[in-house]
């Protein structure tokens, strides 16, 4: 009895692969996210070579070192490795990876299935368009019937209490009133706040890019985009040059086809820089430097001032980066003085903290809330 039973599910479980061989075999590992970013299976070269047939033309036992650490191969003079390099020029980084991991990797690669080809030239989904959409989650609400409501209700008060007298309650009246006044006020103070600032700010761009797909799925480092973050004042917007490093074989895009991507090429081949619209912007007299913040005072989270980018497909400013949440943000973040050559003169704070007097350092301890930190 127990034999026929295992007989049973095997046999089902066979009926079911060769039914649904495209479920079974494209289940696609988490590891294969970040070398989709390089690689396709089947699809050509992309910045790295199409994997398609890779298990058939290299062992696993080569493959599994490779992937892992690919430049300690190269550096060692295995000629394979060496001959890959040379042929693209361009380092694969090394990937952190148990060998279960590349395995994992390697029979996705083996078993994979191509999906049926999205639409080229698709008009963009419902989704899509919403996705087009500026976000309306931050900033000041509109207010403007509620405001006119009560203006309205003001005015009609203020007649009846002087002319018509319809209203027998003064109580209510004056309840109407003052309750008028209140919210007028409260308005006037929230757009007063709101003046010159723009959080919620998400313009138009000249081509829907967006970070949901990009740093979310396919999982590119903000770096590779925004080279400069590191190293400048401004954290860069990416020439074409850069988009065109996928997108010289990428040409189809799974959520807009072929209407979208058109535009980067277009651009390269004209010569013409797109024109991006900045997003997160400071008014002239403040001073911000991009590289101090992420370098020096270790924010490294891009998430702490921009928000959780990789799930907006319209990147909007999520906060409103005003003075008071500047100076929150200094009095609350701890700096990493120890083995920064930056803070080398900070004789004070690193006695006290290798003494046990301080358990650590804020960016006000720093001269980070004095006015001229951020205006000079």
């Amino acid at each position: 009895m127990k034999r026929y039973i295992l007989s049973l599910i095997a046999f089902s479980f066979l009926i079911f692969q060769i039914v649904f061989p495209t479920q079974l075999k494209a289940q696609e590992p988490a590891e294969w996210a970040a070398c989709k970013v390089c690689h396709t299976i089947g699809k050509g070269r992309l910045v790295g070579p199409d994997l398609k047939g890779v298990t058939e033309r290299r062992s696993q036992e080569w493959l599994i070192p490779f992937i892992q650490k690919s430049q300690t191969m190269v550096e060692s003079g295995d000629p394979d490795a060496v001959q890959i390099f040379e042929e693209y020029k361009i380092p694969m980084p090394d990937n952190n990876l148990t060998d279960e991991q590349v395995i994992n990797v390697l029979n996705f690669i083996t078993n994979y299935v191509e999906p049926a080809e999205p639409v080229a030239d698709a008009t963009p989904t419902e989704e899509i368009s919403e996705a087009y959409q500026p976000y309306s989650g931050y900033g000041p609400k509109d207010s403007r019937w509620t405001t006119a409501l009560a203006v309205v209700v003001l005015l009609l008060i203020l007649v009846d209490l002087s002319v018509t007298k319809f209203i027998k309650w003064k109580w209510l009246s004056m309840l109407l009133l003052f309750a008028s006044l209140g919210f007028l006020s409260k308005v006037m103070y929230v757009e007063a706040k709101a003046l010159g600032r723009q959080e919620g700010y998400s313009p138009d761009q000249p081509v829907w890019f967006s970070h949901k797909v990009h740093s979310g799925q396919n999982q590119i480092d903000c770096i590779y985009c925004h080279s400069t973050a590191y190293d400048s004042k401004h954290a860069a917007i990416p020439g074409t040059d850069v988009c065109m490093n996928c997108h010289n074989l990428v040409s189809t895009g799974t959520q807009t086809g072929t209407t979208e991507i058109s535009k980067i090429q277009e651009s390269w081949e004209s010569g013409k820089p797109l024109e991006w619209v900045k997003v997160h912007n400071l008014p002239d007299h403040v001073w911000f430097s991009h590289s101090q913040h992420v370098n020096v005072e270790g924010l490294e989270d891009c998430v702490d001032c921009h928000g959780i980018v990789d799930d907006m497909d319209r990147i909007a400013q999520v906060y409103d980066l005003s003075m008071g949440w500047c100076l929150d943000c200094h009095r609350d973040t701890k700096v990493l003085i120890e083995d920064n050559d930056y803070y080398i003169n900070f004789v004070k704070f690193h006695e006290e903290l290798k003494s046990g007097l301080r358990d650590s350092i804020t960016v006000e301890d720093l001269g980070g809330t004095d006015c001229s930190a951020c205006h000079y």
